[in-house]
């Protein structure tokens, strides 16, 4: 074992020591379902923004983004990020603050299934059902992606098996998510996200100043790439740069559509409930949305530039080593292009640095899924357990039940993640769509018009889950769409038309009025 690699398992033993004394120490204060599921709404504006910038961005950024651009693909790239961040500042605008006022009025509902319920005063229990299941069923996916990024994570750094890797992650995740709940949960995301912050910023600084600016930075990739398109580096390569060359209108606005994911992701509007106050969500928003500009155009450099700067360092990544042409150059993998960041570092900075840095992409692996656990098992244990099957359930037998819940959901993501050609990107888009195309819309019209109804909320959930699951297996022409739009669009009239032909609660309706009054 050189001194290079026990420096930076130092960094990463230090880092992980820290996350699970995190949870260690969160443990005494989580008294109650609403403290382990929200915190008591005692978030400050800082750790509430952190938090939800974190838990969004996942692994994808710091591995997924940069991979899809090492490989050309920077117009897809571009409205992807695009989409994400005006979807961000949309739903901290619209959605937040009246998200907060409203899940107080109606029964100071403390996830998104019993405030759904309660919003729209289903007896039937049939709205929490439905709720309850596409959140274990997609957060189980999503969960998915963060192990398969710690598996790429060691196996690319320290060079460990593709299980090993996944069960060092399952392991840290699990711990300090069942011990800490949502404050572990927050307090871990905010160190996180200000870690990977940090790691952009220095890395994108870094590589513009070696490659001898940011003109000569774009020469060099323009040449990457032209090498890569007369074949210089395999048929794999030249096929990645070829199909990126087709990006169409079509492209753009399914790439461009992420945006609504936002609007009905449970980890991400969950934070808005549990902040301190009202008021406290417009620092919250300017923080998180100045994280999110600045972390982005950090994914899009260290993707982009990062192609010529390890070429110049010796390194391809993504061409298969046989069919390289170039003498001297090492080339890894047909399926390494998603650690360019990882790749990058290790050869940029000091061994303890670097390893500091690359605990980056742990952070944003461990600060979604920690979030998609506690998400999903809340939605178990309170809406569930506690709403269907024992309603006189103790705080104690609630919190048990989501502890179990978080094993099990960990698990099933843990053996979703056993493919070692699953890809990061690929698991995170699918769930993306899920969310968005079935929460988003009634998240906003829970909000903002009053005459929706629960049977139209039912209908609407199921029509927009049917319709992801359905066009994310159908392929061509029309069906080449992200499925996030089509859902979307079809979740938001379905509820419509339905609430339409239903009759409103009366006292649903006096309720609402009453919320719209409350002081922000």
């Amino acid at each position: 074992m050189t001194s290079q690699t026990i420096a930076m398992i130092i960094a990463f033993v230090l880092y992980l020591g820290l996350m699970v004394f995190v949870g260690l120490r969160n443990a005494k204060s989580n008294n109650s379902a609403a403290d382990f599921f929200l915190g008591g709404r005692k978030v400050g504006p800082w750790v509430t923004a952190l938090s939800a910038e974190a838990s969004d961005s996942s692994a994808w950024l710091l591995m997924g983004l940069p991979g899809l651009c090492y490989l050309g693909g920077f117009k897809e790239t571009f409205w992807t990020a695009f989409g994400l961040i005006v979807g961000t500042y949309l739903a901290w605008l619209f959605i937040a603050k009246p998200l907060r006022k409203c899940s107080v009025a109606f029964g100071d509902s403390i996830t998104i299934p019993e405030f759904l319920t309660n919003r729209f005063k289903d007896k039937t229990h049939i709205l929490s059902i439905v709720s309850v299941f596409f959140i274990v069923v997609f957060f189980t996916i999503y969960t998915a992606s963060g192990f398969v990024a710690c598996a790429k994570l060691f196996r690319s750094v320290f060079g460990l098996s593709w299980n090993a890797g996944l069960l060092i992650g399952f392991v840290i995740i699990l711990s300090y998510t069942i011990l800490g709940g949502y404050k572990a949960v927050c307090t871990t995301d905010f160190i996180q996200g200000s870690l990977i912050f940090i790691a952009f910023i220095i890395s994108g600084i870094v590589i513009v100043a070696t490659l001898g600016g940011f003109g000569n930075a774009i020469d060099n990739v323009s040449s990457f790439t032209n090498r890569a398109l007369n074949g210089e580096f395999g048929s794999a390569m030249l096929k990645a740069f070829t199909g990126n060359k087709t990006f169409t209108p079509m492209s753009a606005i399914s790439a461009f559509a992420w945006c609504l994911g936002y609007f009905g992701m449970p980890h991400i509007i969950i934070r808005f409930m549990g902040c301190r106050s009202n008021k406290e969500l417009k620092t919250a928003r300017r923080v998180g949305i100045t994280w999110m500009i600045i972390s982005y155009i950090g994914a899009v450099l260290i993707g982009t530039l990062g192609t010529a700067w390890l070429l110049n360092k010796g390194v391809i990544l993504g061409a298969d080593p046989a069919e390289v042409t170039t003498a001297g150059l090492k080339a890894l993998g047909t399926g390494t292009q998603e650690a360019v960041f990882s790749e990058t570092m290790i050869r940029m900075f000091p061994a303890f640095i670097a390893g500091i840095f690359l605990c980056g992409i742990l952070a944003a692996a461990m600060s979604t899924a920690d979030s998609q656990l506690l998400s999903a098992s809340s939605a178990i244990g309170q809406d569930i357990f506690k709403g269907l099957i024992k309603k006189d359930a103790s705080d104690k037998q609630v919190l048990l039940i989501s502890r179990i819940c978080v094993f099990i959901i960990a698990i099933v993501g843990l053996l979703l993640a056993l493919n070692p050609n699953s890809s990061i990107f690929g698991l995170v888009s699918y769930a993306w769509a899920g969310f968005g195309g079935t929460f988003g819309p009634l998240i906003i019209l829970a909000l903002y018009w009053k005459k929706t109804t629960a049977p139209g909320a039912v209908a609407g959930l199921l029509a927009g889950g049917a319709t992801v699951v359905a066009w994310h297996n159908l392929h061509g022409g029309i069906f080449d769409v992200y499925e996030i739009l089509p859902a979307f669009i079809i979740c938001l009239v379905v509820t419509i038309i339905v609430s339409l032909a239903t009759k409103p609660d009366e006292d649903v309706l006096k309720t609402f009025d009453e919320y719209k009054k409350l002081e922000d």
